[in-house]
C-alpha cells in the first residue's frame, strides 16, 4: 500500500474548557489507529498522520470519532481530508489570500458538498464588505473585521443552511499551516 498524508481536522473541542480533548492524548490515539508521524498543530483540534492502510476519509473519520468516543467518553465530529485536497483548496481560493490577514479569510470544510441552494435565499449584498465563494466541500469566507465581529459568519452557519453537514472553520493561517504539514512527509 501507499502511504497517504491526511489531516483531522476535529470539531467544537477545547472551547470554553468544554469538551477538552488536549492535542498530547490526541497523537498516540491516532498512532493507536495505526497511523504514523503524527503532528497536531495548536489546541483547537488539528491533526496531521500518514497511514498505509489504504482506508478512505470516510472511514479514517468513522475510526477517529470512535476512538475519542472511547476515549475521552463524548462523541466528536471530525473530518479527514488528504494534503491534495487541502492544497487544491487553497489553490482554488477566489479571495486574494496572499494579501489579506489570516483572521480575515477562513475556510469551512464541509461533509458534503457545499450545494449552492442551500446559500441562494442569502442576501450578500447586505454583508458586504464581507462575502463567500463555494468549492470543493468548503466555502471560503472573506471577513475583513474577522470571525468574531462577523455578521455574515452567522449566517453561513445557520442550521437551516448547513442541515446534515459537519462544518469545521479555519482560519486562513491554519490552512496553509496544514497544507505544509502534509507536505512534511
Amino acid at each position: 500500500m501507499t502511504k497517504k498524508t491526511y489531516a483531522a481536522l476535529l470539531r467544537g473541542i477545547n472551547v470554553s474548557g468544554h469538551r477538552k480533548v488536549p492535542m498530547a492524548e490526541l497523537r498516540p490515539l491516532l498512532e493507536g489507529l495505526g497511523h504514523t508521524n503524527v503532528r497536531t498543530y495548536l489546541q483547537s483540534g488539528n491533526a496531521v498522520f500518514t497511514t498505509d492502510s489504504g482506508a478512505g476519509e470516510d472511514e479514517l473519520r468513522t475510526a477517529l470519532e470512535d476512538a475519542i468516543e472511547e476515549r475521552f467518553g463524548f462523541r466528536v465530529d471530525c473530518l479527514v481530508r488528504d494534503g491534495e485536497y487541502l492544497t487544491a483548496v487553497a489553490e482554488a481560493c477566489p479571495f486574494p489570500a496572499a494579501e489579506l490577514q489570516g483572521k480575515e479569510l477562513h475556510a469551512i470544510y464541509y461533509s458534503g458538498p457545499a450545494d449552492p441552494e442551500r446559500f441562494a435565499s442569502i442576501d450578500r449584498e447586505a454583508y458586504r464588505p464581507e462575502d463567500f465563494a463555494l468549492g470543493d466541500r468548503v466555502l471560503y469566507l472573506y471577513v475583513p473585521e474577522g470571525l468574531g465581529k462577523s455578521r455574515l459568519a452567522d449566517v453561513v452557519s445557520r442550521p437551516s443552511v448547513v442541515k446534515g453537514l459537519v462544518a469545521t472553520a479555519r482560519n486562513w493561517n491554519t490552512v496553509v499551516k496544514l497544507i505544509e504539514m502534509t507536505r512534511e512527509d
